[in-house]
């Protein structure tokens, strides 16, 4: 197996992320729905984008998170939803604008009691 030639090496500050930027940008961007790469855009892993590319806005997040709460209530649903957080970069910010949409719809739900990750097995165990 090669080594990466990076390794052993201290970080070049050029190649770190800017994460208050992509923060920002996550709160800033509004996607433009003419454009399909802008869309909300589930695959296996559920919504993936970027805050860079506005595919990861707080425009998706508070639409897919109002479109559960519409399903739930025309499915006639109303026990608890337990909301799993990653370790991605905009897994806080993207929490935040859930729990503001399912607190104003009355959806009981569940996080961690230290706002910490909750990855999908711990959430699969918490409902089963």
């Amino acid at each position: 197996m090669e080594h990466h030639s990076s390794a052993g090496k201290l970080v070049n500050p050029d190649t770190l992320v800017n994460l208050p930027h992509i923060i920002s940008l996550y709160y800033l961007e509004k996607p433009d729905i003419s454009h399909p790469r802008e869309r909300v855009s589930f695959g296996t892993s559920g919504h993936r984008g970027s805050s860079q590319h506005r595919s990861f806005t707080e425009s998706h997040i508070y639409a897919i998170t109002q479109a559960i709460c519409d399903y739930r209530k025309k499915a006639g649903i109303t026990g608890p939803l337990f909301l799993g957080k990653d370790t991605h970069a905009l897994s806080d910010p993207a929490e935040k604008t859930a729990i503001e949409v399912l607190a104003a719809n009355d959806i009981p739900t569940y996080i961690d009691h230290n706002f910490g990750f909750t990855p999908t097995p711990v959430i699969s165990h918490a409902i089963l």
